[in-house]
């Protein structure tokens, strides 16, 4: 195909149609070594699922919110879990020569 002869307006539909093509051949594609695959298991006398060993639903981990460890006295919208580098208005109430366990909650 000589695309140098191809207006602006049509090769920018050609290349609004290259994406999805691309997408429907390689789910063509994969559906096809997939039956293969399938074909290749079953002569040798095994389904797909004993092979990979069932569909198994991959874990996911569920991390609960840290508990916060310290809160400003005045302005309760700051916090800190006490994790990672301490926040600006931490290390300013640490500056004034306060102590970290006023702020524990």
């Amino acid at each position: 195909m000589d695309i140098s002869t191809l207006s602006l307006a049509e090769l920018k539909q050609l290349q609004k149609q290259i994406p999805a093509e691309i997408g429907k051949r390689e789910e063509q594609e994969k559906k096809k070594v997939l039956d293969e695959v399938k074909a290749l298991a079953e002569a040798r006398g095994f389904s797909i699922d004993q092979l990979i060993g069932g569909a198994k639903e991959a874990k996911v981990r569920v991390s609960k919110p840290v508990a916060i460890k310290y809160r400003h006295p005045e302005n309760t919208a700051l916090t800190w879990t006490g994790r990672g580098r301490k926040p600006q208005w931490v290390e300013a109430w640490l500056g004034q020569g306060r102590k970290l366990e006023e702020l524990a909650v």
